[in-house]
């Protein structure tokens, strides 16, 4: 997701002022959206724990800024990818940047549910990469752009791509709300992560970039580099043999989750 530019020195660049009060924010609309997976980790996943809490360290130091416009601005533009300065460091800094608390909570809700099963030290090469590939998406569809992009929506997206092509028919749980209704169902992970893809696809085609908003190239970006990254993997494992022989589920034990019925009882009507 993108913030608005900030003010400050870079190569001699002056961009506009920064704008990141709630009201120019993009908003989410979505009333659908996962809440957990039956895919349980096999491992510990500490490298998943340390993306968490550096990605959460970091927001709480970008708060404290903000009553300091002057230092939140060359924050931004020193650490956030300015696709029209294209400064190498920050295809990976922005990645651990989020410029509002539900930005940050969208975010680590989706890692923590497609990430914790994808190994250590080789899963953080792989984010690490997933993320500049987004990065580098995003860039070339808006070359010019002065507005800043942060957030790790595109490294999560490579996960998501990596998880897509190894655990296509694991159950993801989606929580829908419609104004007062809630429900809770299981939907195979290829229903899921492709009717997302196909919308960032979608917003991306539709989706006037020159305004900021959401990077719905990086996230369609990243996807597509997560799911080409994992190929090796995929091949090792058997590729085509493995999803026969596991039938597109994770091939360990998936993990059950009891629903609670309500203790309102039921009236049949005559």
């Amino acid at each position: 997701m993108t913030a608005r530019a900030p003010q400050g020195p870079r190569n001699g660049t002056i961009l506009p002022p920064i704008q990141l009060d709630p009201a120019s924010r993009p908003r989410q609309r979505g009333t659908m959206f996962p809440i957990r997976d039956h895919n349980p980790s096999e491992r510990r996943p500490y490298v998943t724990y340390a993306l968490l809490a550096g990605n959460i360290i970091v927001f709480l130091f970008t708060w404290t800024l903000e009553s300091q416009p002057r230092a939140q601005a060359e924050f931004y533009f020193n650490w956030a990818l300015i696709p029209a300065l294209n400064s190498p460091i920050t295809f990976l800094s922005s990645t651990f940047i989020h410029a509002w608390f539900m930005h940050l909570a969208g975010n680590m809700l989706f890692l923590w549910i497609f990430g914790d099963k994808m190994g250590h030290v080789g899963f953080l090469v792989f984010y690490l990469l997933g993320g500049v590939g987004a990065g580098l998406v995003q860039v070339m569809s808006d070359v010019g752009s002065n507005v800043p992009i942060v957030g790790a929506s595109g490294a999560i997206a490579a996960v998501m791509g990596g998880y897509l092509l190894l655990f296509p028919r694991a159950k993801v749980d989606i929580l829908l709300i419609l104004i007062v209704y809630f429900k809770v169902f299981s939907v195979p992970a290829w229903v899921m992560l492709g009717l997302w893809f196909g919308l960032q696809l979608f917003n991306g085609i539709t989706t006037d970039l020159t305004g900021g908003g959401v990077a719905y190239w990086a996230h369609a970006g990243g996807f597509v580099v997560g799911a080409i990254l994992t190929i090796p993997i995929w091949l090792h494992a058997g590729g085509f043999a493995f999803w026969k022989r596991t039938h597109g589920h994770p091939d360990h034990p998936e993990a059950q989750y009891d629903f609670d019925k309500s203790r309102i009882p039921h009236v049949r009507r005559k």
